[in-house]
């Protein structure tokens, strides 16, 4: 885990070498929890949006999008639950004067003895070789056994409290689990309480009259409450969503792992809108499609797992997330959830309009079910930089960092370099980068040596380098290098824009979900 650790910091120093993530107002020594996108990262980022956006709005007829506003009129966060009920269970040791979630502190722990039940399989494995039978050697082994019994005890009391919204029971669990701070390695907790995590600000004058309202905490509210605007204005039928790309934001007390957890975030929110009775067929449906997303993307299938939830909101009947391998474990990157039709109804009461769907075919109308797919645009982008991030030993002694992002989310999709800069090199390099940048992101470098500008790019990603040398004013060949294999091949000039297209496009990418 340590080894993890220092790859997970140097990837972190890594993204702020080069122009990826900066911390944010780092002159005035930052802002907790606050970061910032570089001239790479926010390519990188518009790139993962543009996929998510396409495959969601091309890909389905019956999707649309929209951009609701930030603010919005208080009492939908009070329809929403979110005044109520949008809190974390949070615990206090006495000693580091740290605070923490009381849920991910018993996590971290059902993860300790899921590691402790692995090793010991592992250790099995070894020994036994081919005939290793892992079902028999988890039921006849009495360590792991034990552990196993262990561990589902505790996640059976970890469910209830959880579900029981027990604060009393957490605090217990942690006590009995003997769980200590991993800053002072004591076990002096405080009470668990619940905080509120939504930002509170005025709108209007600050003198009589002022209204309280929020930063929004999530993108979901602005499509429900348009919902009706969108279903008249676009002729929409049920089954239908609606998708949007916003800001949203959280006054997280524990914010932690770079930009895994932070107070301003955006995320990618789809809400499905489906008959009642039929929102099982499409939970599964989105379930399974949106990993297929993911692994479009090819960093790794083994790197996702489903995780179902132990306690589901209060608006839903099921509710999954994708994790994906970060260096510090396997994390939610995107949740599916059946909010059943909790929302619409509840904003139908609260606003006193009706917001019902006249469904032709039943000739009768109802409150449709909602099946939402959510992802962290932050999330999602930092699962890419660490599945990507590679340092490599080469042959002769020497050595490189490469980002292998997928193609058509590099920030730089190809790098045009003259050989040397003159006898006209320059120049033919110049032309083309005119040809190339209307179609792709396209940098001219001729600063140092080639081998460190191939370093340079590789770096940043760029899947492609284009050498000019003298050759190419004679037949108008150049070398297109491949960042991932390093191979060089000659190529004419006049190929390069079909050849680049078809390896770095959205459009490679967006076919492999058919």
């Amino acid at each position: 885990m340590a080894q993890q650790e220092d790859v997970f910091k140097k990837i972190v120093a890594h993204a702020k070498e080069y122009g990826f993530v900066f911390p944010s107002s780092e002159i005035y020594d930052g802002l907790s929890a606050v970061y910032d996108y570089g001239q790479n990262g926010v390519e990188l980022k518009n790139n993962i949006k543009r996929y998510w956006w396409e495959a969601m709005t091309l890909l389905h007829e019956n999707i649309v999008g929209i951009d609701s506003a930030i603010f919005m009129h208080p009492t939908i966060w009070k329809a929403s639950g979110h005044v109520d009920a949008f809190n974390d269970p949070l615990i206090d040791n006495r000693d580091s004067k740290k605070r923490y979630r009381a849920d991910v502190l018993i996590e971290d722990q059902i993860a300790k003895i899921d590691d402790k039940i692995n090793k010991e399989i592992e250790k099995a494995r070894k020994r036994f070789g081919e005939s290793f039978d892992e079902d028999m050697f988890r039921q006849t082994n009495g360590r792991v056994a034990e552990l196993v019994a262990r561990r589902e005890a505790l996640h059976e009391r970890f469910s209830k409290a959880m579900n029981d919204n027990n604060l009393d029971e957490l605090r217990q669990i942690i006590i009995d689990e003997e769980i200590v701070d991993p800053i002072s390695g004591t076990k002096n907790w405080t009470e668990v309480r619940q905080f509120n995590l939504m930002f509170k600000t005025e709108m209007g004058s600050t003198a009589d009259g002022a209204m309280t309202v929020y930063l929004r905490p999530e993108t979901a509210q602005g499509i429900f409450v348009n919902y009706l605007n969108v279903q008249k204005t676009g002729r929409m039928r049920i089954p239908f969503g609606i998708a949007q790309i916003g800001k949203a934001f959280r006054n997280e007390i524990v914010a932690r792992q770079f930009i895994f957890r932070m107070r301003e975030f955006e995320q990618m929110e789809m809400q499905f809108f489906v008959r009642p009775g039929e929102e099982m067929t499409w939970f599964k449906y989105w379930k399974e499609w949106r990993l297929r997303w993911h692994k479009a993307l090819g960093l790794g299938d083994e790197k996702y797992r489903y995780h179902d939830h132990e306690k589901l909101a209060h608006y839903a009947n099921a509710a999954t997330d994708i994790e994906f391998l970060m260096p510090f474990g396997f994390k939610e990157v995107e949740g599916i959830h059946s909010r059943t039709n909790f929302d619409l109804s509840q904003h139908e009461k609260f606003s006193g309009k009706k917001i019902q769907y006249f469904d032709p075919e039943l000739n009768s109308s109802y409150t449709p079910y909602v099946i939402e797919n959510s992802i962290g645009v932050d999330r999602m982008f930092l699962s890419v930089l660490c599945s990507s991030y590679e340092e490599q030993k080469l042959e002769g002694g020497d050595s490189r960092v490469v980002l292998h992002l997928p193609a058509a989310l590099a920030p730089v999709k190809c790098a045009v370099m003259p050989l040397v800069r003159k006898d006209g090199l320059p120049e033919l390099a110049h032309e083309i980068v005119d040809d190339l940048k209307f179609d792709f992101s396209t940098h001219y470098d001729e600063k140092d040596s080639i081998g460190k500008r191939y370093r340079r790019q590789d770096a940043i990603g760029t899947p492609y380098c284009i050498t000019v040398d003298h050759q190419s004013l004679e037949d108008r060949t150049v070398t297109l290098r491949h960042r991932d294999s390093m191979e060089q091949e000659r190529v004419a000039i006049d190929d390069l824009h079909k050849i680049i297209h078809g390896r770095v496009s959205l459009n490679s990418l967006l076919r492999k979900l058919k």
